[in-house]
């Protein structure tokens, strides 16, 4: 195997044997071959579309199924299997239409005629014999170009999933992700050409984080800024933890009336602050952070524990009976709901104790999303003007269990007592529960939400810059990110999209980036990688 998809790829090189993740050689190829055999489908889509044909069910299965190759999200083998099986017999049958409407079926790459082994061995050889290392492009910085696209692209497909469950499309999307992963298998693809597709990945990840917002906020309403408890209630309990807010939505459904108390954990902190889940009398605070004690805090959790989208996995074997996942998440021996039906972990956290006792804890806010933070606009521009507010931190992104995390931690610890942190997505439990205090009665901590919602952030930042008539790029404003996996790839991308410039990344730079793409970066949008907060912020501050 060969993977270097994420920020922990083993020695900053990629993962050869087993991944730094927990995800095994044999599901690595599987992966492998499962985005060869969705290229295929996207040359044929792409066909499809020049001859006026769109098909749903060819756009909804792709995002559905590169959602499944991202970084934790399903490491089971016959889960995987059966999506390559799955595409071929969509490919065929696209193909076939095509054939009938008069298009063209000469394709040019043998991944658009890919016939699948029988066996799970042969489909792991043929997997082995397609990934990353067989890419047979000559220029290595285009290679690198065509990987950071195929990552990029993954991050779209993964929104553009979260959008489709919650019933928002856009074929535009759908047309991009067909047009990136066909242009991955045309070897004559120049430099410019794949620099221009990769921006134009950051261009539609904009479009696509925006649906997802209307999405959420359309089906749940805006979240209004929400005190969350990080203790317990005595009683049974459920915790919740992932992206997918429908699941949270159907949780909270079907364990009405149950005497059965719902957290969140991780990336589903900012459900409190959503009107339309924060009804619910039994939903009731949150426990654990995000990465650093997940295996420790799962396993101390008197209650069943619903895992929806990218979560650890390593270590879930040992405890993995009071587990069960949802959605796109598979791993192989965790029992899997379907169709949101939740009656199985239900039923779990019946038949366990739940918390003997009331569990004392402080309390942390959320639901600072834009149109909370935008509602007290006035109050934020004066205090910038009255020299109150100095400078704003936008301390974002992924966290991870490498070493070199503590940086971000540190960072908002030193920041200046006239400054304002924005952070969002599951970084932030390196420090959500810091108490920095307010200037004027603004929060000097400001959680916008999880990484789903970086739409946010964008439009807080375009509303202030208009407010003060300059660009984004001249607001006292800098970017500090941490990255792990594929959807920090593609807001990275819609960064670059907009122009934004001076960000700060880390804790390591993506493997997959060459020194000279590297150096086109650094020339176009001056990104910089972390060094210590005492000298990232003397350089900002001056």
């Amino acid at each position: 195997m060969f993977c270097y998809q994420c920020e922990q790829t083993a020695k900053g090189v990629g993962c050869t044997v087993a991944g730094v993740c927990g995800k095994k050689a044999d599901v690595a190829a599987l992966q492998d071959l499962l985005v060869y055999a969705l290229k295929g489908l996207a040359s044929v889509g792409v066909e499809s579309r020049r001859l006026g044909r769109e098909d749903r069910e060819a756009d909804r299965f792709t995002v559905h199924a590169l959602f499944s190759t991202l970084t934790n999200v399903n490491f089971d083998p016959e889960d995987i299997a059966a999506l390559i099986k799955k595409t071929v017999a969509i490919r065929r049958r696209l193909e076939e239409e095509v054939r009938r409407a008069g298009g063209k079926t000469d394709f040019r790459h043998e991944a658009a005629f890919l016939i699948t082994a029988d066996s799970m061995e042969g489909l792991v050889k043929q997997g082995a014999e397609v990934g990353v290392k067989n890419d047979d492009t000559a220029d290595p910085d285009v290679h690198s170009l065509k990987q950071t696209l195929i990552y990029g692209i993954k991050g779209v497909a993964a929104y553009a999933d979260h959008a489709c469950i919650l019933g928002r499309e856009d074929d535009a999307v759908y047309a991009f992700i067909q047009e990136g992963l066909a242009a991955t298998l045309d070897n004559s693809l120049s430099l410019p050409d794949a620099l221009s597709l990769v921006l134009k990945c950051g261009e539609v990840n904009l479009r696509v984080m925006e649906i997802l917002d209307e999405a959420n906020t359309g089906t749940y309403g805006h979240p209004v800024p929400t005190q969350v408890p990080l203790g317990a209630k005595k009683g049974k309990a459920l915790l919740v933890s992932g992206h997918d807010l429908k699941d949270m939505e159907e949780i909270l459904k079907q364990t009405e009336g149950k005497g059965i108390f719902v957290y969140t954990h991780g990336e589903m902190l900012p459900c409190h602050g959503y009107p339309e889940l924060k009804k619910y009398p039994h939903f009731y605070g949150h426990y654990g952070t995000a990465w650093q004690n997940q295996h420790q805090e799962f396993a101390a959790f008197p209650g069943a524990i619903v895992m929806t989208t990218n979560c650890i996995q390593k270590a879930l074997p040992t405890y993995d009976k009071n587990i069960f996942t949802s959605g796109i998440v598979g791993w192989p021996g965790v029992v899997h709901i379907k169709d949101g039906a939740f009656t199985p972990a239900i039923e779990r956290a019946l038949a366990l104790p739940g918390f003997a006792e009331d569990v004392p804890g402080d309390t942390v806010m959320t639901g600072f999303a834009r149109n909370a933070v935008l509602s007290v606009a006035d109050k934020v521009i004066a205090a910038v003007k009255e020299g109150k507010i100095k400078r704003f931190f936008l301390v974002a992104g992924c966290d991870g269990a490498k070493p070199g995390r503590n940086y971000y931690t540190e960072f908002v610890e030193k920041v200046p007592d006239d400054c304002v942190v924005l952070t969002l997505a599951c970084g932030k439990f390196r420090f959500f529960d810091k108490k920095l205090g307010d200037i004027g009665g603004i929060p000097r901590l400001l959680d916008i939400g999880q990484c789903n919602d970086a739409y946010s952030a964008i439009q807080i930042a375009v509303a202030l810059a208009n407010a003060f008539g300059v660009g984004v790029n001249e607001l006292p404003l800098s970017f500090i990110l941490s990255w792990y996996e594929q959807k920090a790839v593609a807001i990275l991308l819609t960064l670059f999209h907009l122009g934004i410039r001076d960000i700060r990344l880390g804790p390591s730079l993506p493997a997959f980036i060459t020194p000279n793409v590297l150096d086109v970066l650094v020339k176009n949008f001056a990104i910089k990688p972390i060094t210590t907060a005492d000298e990232d912020l003397r350089a900002i501050l001056g």
